[in-house]
């Protein structure tokens, strides 16, 4: 039945009155099919008419249905009438109550699932493996550490149990015989200090980094087993004013009676932070003392907060107290009149530098990303030797960008760092041994390996004796931190280094960096000197080298075709493809 919007009254009651007449017509529109039941109005969205399909048994069944037509007419008249502006604000006047059992909207509720990856803090979104590092979202890092592969979900690995345990059976050998071992530091209350605010990003500087350490030496059987554990202490207030003043020391004690608190915006603390600072600075001095006395051979401090950041009165950048400046005068204080502090951190220890600037009895050697002051915390430039009479010791070696190396790191420690403690001969060595200048690191974005770790570690073990204290500084990547610092512990464990490095051949922004350092330097080291020298000398040759190398490249990208070989064009074949040298001869 078509309902005509300018029709009359009459006409439309006649046709009204035509209900019981119509028949059985099948589906039109979008109701779809019905079985005769029920009698439904469906407006045809092509044509504009109004179609009742059904048939009627009674009069009141055929009221009802006049009623429905009467009343979707006059709908489909203010339809027509209205602009799309009326029919905007009345949307209910449309509201029909037709069937649209053939429309399902869509039911599920879609979310985003996003996760931050355990081994690097990198957030992802609905996939198994993080987009930065490659780590399995469930990957068993923190059970295993480095040893727990990374693209499978976390599971036993086989014979590790029964590792361990044989492991553990020569620790009261080495409990015996203290003095032929290398010393551990770690306390579990270090684990405590937590960042409490949850923000959009979890904090790089976080409990899981001395968990993947420890996993990984407990899975290789290192700690507990070859390695002595030491009692942690709490160090005392005393000990911390020999480094810091006075109001530095009572701020971070603060600390202790607050939920949550920031020294600056990316050092938090909160209710345990005071006691972890002072645990991880206990424990460095005690071992130092320990190795200087005999009573250890080597250590290593795995400890957190780090502290290479923390000045004489400021805690920045992560750190509270100056573990490796403690350390330094605990092992002075046990009879050591010389302290070298080689510092591999990515970033400058500017809190090192400002403790011991005027000290000539410490040596601060440090080798960190700088790129003229352009990366935190922006000091360590070549130019900084000390002062007030202790020129010459403290030595900057300031890398120009990212993405150093094994090779310029070892270059380095050839030609500065080495030749250097020659020189001032210590009775001590510290190395503050931040692992974030490793591959993988999300903040120190460099390319040391284990290995590179490793040999750096096995060349500075020939000074003073062997006596020798690793304090763990940085390193954020979890997979990085516990398998350098494993290669680390190894070597101090006396297991050889993989590979010896034989003609390391730095980078180009490596060597200008070393010689930059060797000729400030030079002026306080006299053997430094012969390598400035010899280097400077070589600079030019490996910048020839390098050009004559790429016009070689460029050379044999010109290729003569074989045929040429056998054929009169023998001679041009043979100097295209780089087999004759042509030298034009000088005419007078």
């Amino acid at each position: 039945m078509s309902c005509l919007p300018n029709g009359d009254r009459e006409t439309e009651i006649s046709l009204h009155r035509q209900n019981d007449q119509v028949q059985y017509q099948g589906s039109i529109g979008r109701c779809g099919n019905f079985d005769g039941s029920n009698a439904r109005p469906c407006y045809n969205e092509n044509y504009g008419e109004i179609i009742v399909s059904g048939i009627s048994n009674s009069s009141s069944e055929n009221q009802s249905a006049n009623s429905q037509v009467d009343g979707v007419c006059r709908k489909a008249r203010q339809h027509k009438e209205m602009t799309l502006q009326d029919m905007y604000n009345n949307q209910n006047l449309f509201d029909d109550d037709d069937d649209d059992s053939d429309w399902e909207p869509l039911q599920k509720h879609v979310e985003i699932v996003k996760w931050f990856c355990t081994n690097c803090t990198m957030v992802n979104f609905d996939v198994a493996y993080c987009d930065i590092c490659g780590e399995h979202k469930e990957s068993g890092i923190l059970k295993h550490g480095c040893f727990a592969s990374p693209f499978l979900q976390d599971a036993n690995l086989p014979g590790v149990e029964s590792e361990i345990k044989e492991s553990n059976k020569d620790i009261q050998i080495q409990k015996s015989a203290p003095n032929n071992t290398t010393a551990i530091g770690f306390d579990e209350r270090m684990l405590l200090h937590s960042e409490v605010e949850m923000k959009s990003h979890p904090h790089p500087e976080r409990p899981d980094r001395l968990r993947a350490i420890a996993a990984s030496l407990a899975t290789a059987g290192i700690f507990p087993g070859k390695c002595f554990p030491i009692t942690a202490r709490e160090i005392t207030k005393e000990e911390l004013q020999m480094v810091h003043s006075s109001e530095h020391v009572e701020a971070v004690e603060l600390t202790s009676h607050l939920l949550s608190s920031y020294f600056t915006p990316d050092t938090y603390a909160n209710e345990h932070s005071a006691c972890s600072a002072r645990l991880a600075a206990g424990l460095c001095a005690d071992l130092a003392s320990a190795i200087v006395s005999g009573h250890t051979k080597n250590g290593f401090a795995l400890v957190r907060p780090p502290g290479h950041h923390a000045g004489v009165k400021q805690a920045m950048g992560f750190c509270l107290h100056n573990n490796a400046a403690v350390a330094a005068l605990a092992a002075q204080a046990a009879g050591a009149k010389k302290v070298l502090i080689v510092d591999w951190d990515v970033h400058h220890g500017n809190g090192t530098q400002e403790i011991f600037e005027q000290n000539k009895s410490v040596l601060y050697i440090s080798l960190h990303r700088h790129e003229g002051g352009k990366f935190y915390p922006g000091t360590g430039a070549a130019y900084e030797v000390g002062k007030m009479g202790a020129e010459g010791y403290c030595v900057n070696v300031p890398w120009s960008r990212g993405g150093v190396g094994d090779n310029d790191y070892i270059f380095a420690f050839q030609h500065v760092v080495l030749p250097i403690a020659s020189e001032f001969a210590p009775d001590f060595t510290i190395i503050s041994a931040g692992f974030d200048a490793a591959r993988g690191d999300p903040l120190g974005c460099c390319d040391v390996t284990p290995a590179g770790y490793a040999q750096m570690t096995h060349m500075l073990s020939d000074f003073s004796g062997g006596k020798l204290l690793v304090i763990l500084e940085g390193g954020y990547n979890l997979r990085s931190i516990s398998s350098s610092a494993t290669a680390v512990i190894k070597v101090l464990l006396d297991e050889s280094p993989e590979c010896e490095p034989e003609n390391v051949l730095p980078t180009k922004a490596g060597l200008l960096t070393i010689l930059e350092v060797l000729k400030i330097q030079m002026n306080f080291w006299p053997t430094l000197g012969s390598n400035f020298m010899k280097l400077q000398s070589q600079w030019g040759m490996y910048t020839l080298g390098s050009k004559k190398n790429k016009q070689t490249r460029k050379r044999r990208q010109v290729v003569a075709p074989i045929w040429w070989k056998w054929g009169r064009k023998c001679l041009l074949y043979h100097v295209l493809n780089g087999h004759v040298n042509v030298k034009r001869r000088k005419v007078d």
